[in-house]
């Protein structure tokens, strides 16, 4: 039984100063899943964001990375999945995530926000709906609470980038198990994954 994925978003905040931070994590999935099926995501008002559309395992995904402040991703969200009447449980949101270490990734489906910005615009604009896909890129903790903002909008370290990006490719791999296979079988090879 496939999910029916039709939109996957990619959190991240606009500009050239934070491309390479660590807040940005979930738009390198976009981009590197844009890469792969050499599509080039474009600019669109209408949505707020970068936008492409990829065909994989006969299904067609928008792409979508906001164009918003990271608060305010729900705004890009809302508009695209409204205008093509998308449900949020056919959205994968991509974003960063604090409590696991560089080098892991996991996917869930619902939940709460955890404190991500990104995502509790997304759930407040989809009607307090919080029954989307999300695919949790890790970054690591500051290791202290006051330290967080500053960290999630600095640039990791060579190391633990190399873990990231690593990360980042076979997450884009188990997408395509995602969308032809499941949740779990996607879960159970995205979770056993640990970049070294």
């Amino acid at each position: 039984m496939s999910n029916n994925i039709r939109l996957l978003v990619g959190l991240a905040n606009p500009g050239q100063e934070y491309a390479k931070t660590r807040h940005n994590a979930g738009a390198w999935v976009v981009e590197e899943l844009a890469r792969v099926h050499n599509v080039t995501l474009r600019m669109d008002p209408k949505y707020f964001g970068l936008t492409g559309r990829i065909t994989t395992n006969g299904q067609d995904l928008r792409l979508l990375i906001p164009t918003t402040f990271m608060n305010l991703s729900g705004k890009s969200v809302a508009a695209l999945a409204n205008f093509f009447q998308i449900k949020p449980e056919e959205i994968l949101v991509a974003h960063d995530e604090l409590d696991l270490p560089p080098g892991v990734a996991k996917f869930k489906k619902g939940g709460g926000h955890g404190g991500h910005n990104g995502l509790r615009d997304i759930i407040s604009k989809m009607g307090n709906n919080k029954d989307f896909y999300r695919l949790r890129i890790a970054i690591g903790h500051p290791g202290d609470k006051n330290k967080v903002a500053d960290y999630v909008l600095g640039k990791a370290q060579v190391k633990d980038q190399e873990l990231i990006d690593a990360a980042v490719d076979e997450s884009v791999r188990c997408i395509d198990v995602l969308l032809k296979d499941g949740l779990s079988k996607a879960q159970n090879r995205l979770h056993s994954f640990k970049a070294e």
